[in-house]
């Protein structure tokens, strides 16, 4: 009689083996549980770790090296962009998808500067943003054509220097020429060249048209 080893033990099965394995940082716990309860109950989909500052992802994602890293743009400690930058170093082909409420120029082009592959808003249909993950984790990019043209346009234009963006921010204060002068200790003469270098690289006619470029583009909080 053959005699057989009951006694070999079966290797138990990684109930996570086959998933796309993500991390997920956002420093809004609401948001952050309704995006775990909407990842966990897909099938090709496991939340191995979740982190609510910048710091605890870098962290979270070196310990844990997930497949693809949801990171909210603004949180304290270390906000998303810095913590995609952090995370690149540790793996130049680290998979992450910003998913924010911003949606400005200048943040949409700081993230995809410091690699992120994919920039979603945070209300964006369920179904666009679990695509989104399954692309990212496949190689490929997820940014919806509409931010596509604001990244384009953030590329595309040309830097302002210091001063101009001094200039500009008491522009959308409110400030006349003379008060934007008075505030800088430079001339009106300077302030109105300044403006004109503004106006060309915003691509706008009017002090109005300038400061609505501007606050579209996230270089002026108003």
């Amino acid at each position: 009689m053959v005699g057989v080893n009951v006694g070999a033990a079966k290797k138990p099965i990684d109930p996570r083996a086959g998933k796309i394995r993500v991390l997920i940082a956002d420093d809004h716990v609401t948001v952050l549980e309704g995006l775990v309860a909407i990842i966990g109950r897909q099938k090709d989909m496991v939340v191995v770790a979740q982190a609510s500052n910048g710091r605890d992802a870098v962290r979270r994602w070196e310990s844990c090296r997930p497949d693809v890293a949801l990171i909210d743009l603004r949180m304290p400690q270390l906000d998303g962009a810095a913590a995609i930058e952090a995370i690149r170093q540790l793996d130049p082909a680290a998979r992450v998808i910003v998913l924010t409420t911003f949606d400005t120029d200048t943040d949409i082009g700081n993230a995809v500067k410091a690699g992120a592959k994919g920039y979603l808003l945070k209300d964006a249909p369920r179904e666009e943003l679990l695509d989104s993950i399954r692309k990212v984790h496949a190689g490929q990019t997820a940014i919806p054509q509409a931010l596509v043209a604001k990244l384009a346009t953030s590329i595309s234009s040309e830097p302002l220097t210091g001063r101009e963006l001094e200039v500009l921010a008491l522009l959308a204060r409110g400030k006349s020429n003379k008060e934007i002068g008075a505030n800088l200790y430079i001339s009106e003469t300077t302030v109105k060249t300044h403006l004109r270098s503004v106006f060309a690289k915003l691509n706008v006619l009017s002090r109005t048209e300038a400061i609505a470029a501007a606050t579209r583009r996230g270089l002026v909080q108003r």
